[in-house]
């Protein structure tokens, strides 16, 4: 038996061991933690990062990114082709939308609302429109229709949340792919009119034909044509004055099929890649079935692949925008480190957006290394 008075040296001692465990585990606390550090929870990391893990990368939780850079911060003098931005596939299909049919049964894609995907640097949304009760819904289709069990939430809500955004933030401009599947004509132009999106709106005359750049960023700006929607129904560039996306943005094939290394196909709509006409690029970055554990690979060191991969196949271009599932799931800096890659080429030619000397004319590189 152990002799009672040895009992508080070895408490002692355990504490000690548990002490010098926990430190070593979480050297850091209180937002303090930087970028790859271990932590418990978001409040241990420095602003702009999150607490995630992410199972065959690492073990436990470390920070990562979680925020974007503003590179019109850094350049706004350029056309809008010439930037790149975070897009959310599937923005509207995520974790905080309540069940406002009584039952979901379908996919989730984002883990925050609307509103936090854009106050966290993502300047492009992906969104499904279907009429349903008598209205326009975000909603994912099971044989091609919008049912109570995979429906989301009324439109014009989601396009309340651009509007606040927009309103609150007067430099900053949005750019929306709609999934359209609604019929009846001039419905879908309503519901941006009722949503008071129309004072924002970039007009389909307005955009470059045959492969021009668009205007300058500064200059949408100041004409406060600061929100540019596209649809995927032909129909609707003449009957609402959306703009029909195929006739302005080349795209690569999504899911599953889209995801094969070394390879960057076109989508079936959009015509190739590498047809100059179309000024933007949009590159699509995620699986078929969004699985929120294996997301983090996804935005990490293949997402850089895929991007290097697409811009030979689009012509020697970088892509303008890049989707992809659960945005801020990565290794560490996932989609915002590409992010500042592509933005860095795009605006100066270096590998990232922070080595672009702020407000230069013409945009220089002020590192030593660039391309």
């Amino acid at each position: 038996m152990e002799h009672p008075r040895n009992i508080p040296l070895i408490l002692f001692a355990v504490l000690l061991i548990t002490s010098s465990v926990i430190t070593s585990t979480f050297a850091c606390s209180n937002g303090q933690c930087q970028l790859g550090d271990g932590c418990s929870s978001d409040a241990d990391c420095q602003t702009g990062l999150s607490c995630f893990s992410c199972p065959g990368a690492f073990e436990g939780s470390r920070c990562v990114r979680s925020t974007a850079t503003n590179q019109f911060q850094i350049n706004n003098s350029l056309p809008f082709n010439k930037y790149a931005f975070v897009t959310t596939h599937n923005s509207f299909a995520n974790e905080e939308e309540p069940h406002h049919t009584g039952i979901r049964v379908t996919f989730v894609n984002q883990e925050d609302s609307v509103t936090k995907q854009l106050n966290n640097g993502v300047r492009a949304l992906m969104l499904d429109t279907y009429e349903f009760r008598g209205v326009i819904w975000l909603c994912h289709s099971f044989g091609g229709k919008c049912h109570d069990f995979t429906a989301f939430w009324i439109a014009i809500d989601t396009l309340k949340q651009v509007e606040a955004f927009l309103s609150a933030n007067p430099s900053e401009i949005v750019t929306l792919f709609l999934e359209d599947y609604v019929n009846t004509p001039k419905l879908l132009s309503k519901v941006f009119e009722d949503a008071g999106l129309m004072k924002y709106w970039f007009p389909v005359s307005s955009m470059p034909q045959n492969g021009q750049d668009w205007p300058l960023v500064k200059d949408m700006v100041a004409n406060n044509q600061r929100l540019v929607v596209f649809t995927s129904k032909k129909s609707k560039q003449e009957s609402d004055g959306i703009a029909y996306q195929w006739n302005y943005v080349v795209e690569n094939q999504y899911g599953d099929d889209g995801e094969h290394p070394g390879e960057c196909s076109q989508r079936d709509e959009s015509a190739p890649l590498d047809d100059k006409t179309k000024s933007l690029v949009l590159i699509n970055h995620f699986h078929t079935v969004p699985i929120k554990k294996l997301t983090c690979g996804d935005n990490s060191g293949t997402l850089l692949s895929m991007l290097d991969t697409c811009h030979g196949s689009a012509g020697n271009r970088w892509a303008n925008f890049v989707a992809v599932n659960y945005y801020k799931r990565s290794e560490g800096g996932g989609v915002f480190q590409a992010v500042d890659k592509l933005n860095g080429q795009l605006i100066c030619g270096c590998d990232d957006v922070h080595s672009c000397k702020p407000g230069s004319s013409p945009p220089t590189c002020s590192a030593i290394k660039c391309q």
